[in-house]
């Protein structure tokens, strides 16, 4: 492993980190993905180690994905989830994460559906603090292994970045914390992004980003390197943003006849759940340029990284 450190402590957000630091997460994550090759697919790096894993909102891939992440690390494991437990019966997210944080974790993962919730848990947590998604916010290890899987079908090195890479994220931009931290990392990696969805769904702001926004899908989609669909986020919506289903796929979807358009290398992605016929039509999820699985099988590999990296941060600093 690299002797490298990460220059924070916490990984609450792409906003915060280097280029440096997502280099060193990508380059680590590519050992730990060539770990989880083997027959034996686990390391004693967070042996004797405990990761928290705080769940406020409902999570497959995310959760699954940071819990096998700790034991492949060796490390022990705490798992949280809102229902059933004390918070159904009033106790806040600070008394909670005291509770937590009493039982000695040395990291901690957290979901919760409120923005900023992470910068209230570095009240009550010692340990590193990692977002797992926080509202519509910031969701900074999906962006990674996002990043990661584009460099790995590019065939680059995180040093190499993505220049000279075009990226389309069409979908429910105003409230993706996925679309959010993809708006920080891929141009910090020197990528050149477009955001397109209804104009309901694009949040005013966009130019701080550096990304090109348009409601027009066709022009998004021309002579990209990949497009990642977002599902529109129906529960953080109050009111009616699109007639329907059929007339958002019609519209914005990501249909057979838009993908037959685009470049032949081009790539699909998604970040899951996916509204089959909503977002992307089912036989195009489902083609082999389509690398949604592959996001899944990655996010293991970014997550063993960014818990590791900060281990070894927090190690440095109990030295120090």
């Amino acid at each position: 492993m690299s002797e490298r450190v990460l220059s924070v402590r916490h990984v609450l957000g792409i906003d915060g980190l280097t280029r440096a630091d997502a280099e060193l997460i990508l380059e680590t994550a590519r050992s730990f993905h060539e770990v989880n090759t083997r027959a034996l697919k686990k390391v004693p790096v967070l042996r004797g180690r405990t990761v928290a894993l705080l769940f406020f909102e409902n999570s497959t891939r995310t959760r699954l994905s940071f819990e096998l992440a700790a034991k492949r690390l060796s490390a022990d494991t705490l798992s949280f989830s809102a229902s059933g437990s004390s918070v159904q019966k009033g106790e806040t997210l600070i008394d909670t994460a005291r509770n937590i944080e009493a039982m000695g974790p040395d990291l901690v993962v957290m979901r919760h559906e409120q923005s900023g919730s992470h910068h209230l848990l570095l009240r009550a947590m010692s340990g590193a603090v990692v977002n797992a998604g926080d509202g519509q916010h910031e969701h900074p290890t999906q962006a990674l292994l996002d990043a990661f899987t584009l460099l790995e079908r590019f065939g680059r090195t995180p040093k190499d970045g993505l220049v000279g890479k075009t990226i389309a994220i069409v979908g429910d931009i105003a409230h993706s914390r996925v679309a959010r931290s993809n708006m920080l990392l891929l141009p910090l990696l020197g990528a050149k992004v477009r955001v397109c969805g209804p104009r309901t769904m694009l949040p005013l702001g966009l130019e701080q980003y550096g990304v090109e926004a348009t409601d027009d899908v066709d022009a998004a989609l021309a002579g990209v390197d990949a497009v990642m669909t977002l599902r529109i986020q129906k529960e953080r919506i109050s009111g009616a943003r699109m007639a329907s289903d059929r007339d958002y796929f019609h519209r914005f979807g990501l249909t057979k006849e838009r993908f037959a358009g685009l470049p032949e290398h081009a790539l699909v992605m998604h970040p899951g759940p996916i509204n089959r016929g909503v977002e992307i039509d089912h036989d195009v999820a489902d083609h082999p340029r389509a690398v949604i699985l592959e996001q899944a099988e990655n996010g293991v590999a970014v997550r063993m990284a960014v818990l590791y990296l900060l281990a070894v941060v927090h190690a440095k600093a109990e030295r120090a």
